[in-house]
């Protein structure tokens, strides 16, 4: 049964406070892993706020500790979004092994609040938001904003506004999640200039349940508050698989020379190729993720993906853009749709795991004997060049690439083989022994033959 955590999941509830008092609505919705983008888009609740009530607002922490391996307060009213799926620079969250803490808002003045909003992203636990959320217009006898972090905030002058838990009964936790909390028929909440939001742990299995809080918009009555879309803020590129089918986004912010060149040439081949590959690597019961993220920014190497996010380092880039470029980044493509995420034998055993030789030699097949066969990046001719190099089929990229090559244009009639051994990585199941049964010999065999062969062509003139 498909999880109801596989779509965009809408919930929402009413809480009355009072007959006296505003009815408060808390809206919340969750986007999975595999549809979260770092645009944040939700049906009911708004998109984050670039400039709000609480842009310029005084952020403290009451109670609790600031984890050092994320962001500081600032991160949560400064308008700017991460990027990526497990992002702690750019989130907010409480250290590691404690229950949570209080964070006080000060608004500098009373203002009529309309609607507060909150964001987080996670692949994990650590997506969902525990919460209560307090509110005082400093008034009251009683009130001490340091009183609350001990004692509790209704016993000093607080007033109880919603209490929030977006923890799923079922299914993954993981993803993007937007709380708004409102006035049922759109009119202010209440008058108010301090907000104390008590944060709790979404679990304690182990130390890392603290969410990662990316963003708090405070939306007033009178204020105009904009979007990323309508500042300076960079906004990502988005565009969609040729199929409709999946929403890619390319984050350039972070090299604004390659803006042109990722949206006139990169989307375009990643939106041609992404069904094609698909339609390369199906297996039963899979569904290609619906969004992935590419996020080119200064770095080490070359590109890397993990799930559904690629990172590409432009100083690369920049130097390969009429050579390797957009072929590395089909071959990050073909990661994004490999999902090869393993299975445990019983519920306490080890993940069996595909061979690496496998997870980067199917990408590199489909690169330089698909997409680019043209470059002969890595058949007969670019062996020549490298007379040294050893001919072993689990040597990964290229040199499997070439042994794929070889064992389908021989024994793969059908085309069947690259979808049985990418079902079977994706599954968990794979085992030597499947070479045997699609081609009739043994993977020892098939090296050997493919090396003679090979090695032959390779010392040929022709």
């Amino acid at each position: 049964m498909k999880s109801v955590f596989a779509v965009n999941l809408l919930l929402c509830w009413t809480l009355c406070l009072s007959r006296s008092r505003a009815e408060v609505t808390v809206v919340v919705e969750h986007n999975p892993n595999e549809s979260a983008t770092a645009q944040f888009k939700f049906k009911k609740v708004p998109a984050p706020s670039a400039t709000d009530a609480a842009t310029k607002a005084e952020f403290s922490i009451l109670e609790g500790e600031r984890d050092e391996n994320g962001g500081d307060l600032g991160k949560l009213h400064d308008g700017k979004l991460p990027t990526e799926e497990d992002q702690p620079e750019e989130n907010f969250f409480f250290n590691a092994g404690t229950p949570g803490g209080r964070i006080l808002i000060d608004l500098g003045r009373e203002k009529e609040i309309k609607q507060i909003n909150t964001y987080s992203w996670h692949p994990n636990t650590r997506a969902a938001q525990v919460y209560s959320l307090y509110a005082s217009d400093g008034k009251d006898s009683k009130f001490n904003p340091k009183r609350a972090a001990t004692d509790s905030p209704t016993n000093t002058g607080w007033k109880l506004v919603a209490n929030v838990d977006t923890r799923p009964k079922t299914g993954d936790a993981g993803g993007q999640y937007g709380v708004s909390i409102t006035d049922a028929d759109g009119a202010k909440i209440g008058t108010w200039r301090y907000l104390l939001l008590s944060a709790k742990a979404t679990e304690t299995d182990d130390p890392f349940g603290n969410t990662f809080y990316s963003e708090i918009d405070v939306i007033s009555s009178g204020e105009v508050s904009t979007t990323a879309a309508q500042t300076n803020v960079a906004v990502p590129f988005v565009t969609h698989a040729t199929d409709g089918e999946c929403e890619i986004t390319i984050d350039t912010s972070g090299a604004p020379e390659l803006k042109d060149w990722a949206e006139q040439k990169l989307a375009p081949m990643l939106a041609e190729w992404y069904p094609r590959i698909a339609a390369m690597l199906p297996s039963e019961g899979f569904r290609p993720p619906k969004a992935f993220l590419v996020t080119i920014k200064p770095g080490s190497g070359v590109a890397a993906t993990g799930g559904t996010r690629i990172t590409a380092n432009s100083t690369w880039l920049k130097r390969e853009l009429d050579r390797e470029a957009l072929g590395a980044l089909l071959h990050e493509e073909v990661h994004v749709l490999q999902q090869y995420r393993g299975r445990r034998d019983n519920p306490d055993g080890p993940r069996v795991r595909p061979p690496g030789w496998l997870v980067e030699g199917i990408p590199d097949y489909i690169r330089w004997f698909q997409y680019e066969p043209q470059s002969h990046g890595a058949d007969v001719i670019w062996l020549r060049a490298r007379p040294n190099l050893e001919l072993r089929y689990d040597a990964r990229y290229r040199v499997t690439a070439n042994f794929l090559n070889y064992v389908m244009e021989h024994y793969d009639k059908n085309r069947e083989l690259l979808a049985k051994v990418n079902a079977a990585c994706r599954l968990g199941t794979y085992n030597d022994a499947l070479w045997k049964t699609v081609t009739g010999k043994t993977l020892e065999e098939l090296d050997n033959e493919w090396r003679t062969a090979t090695t032959t062509l390779r010392n040929s003139s022709s």
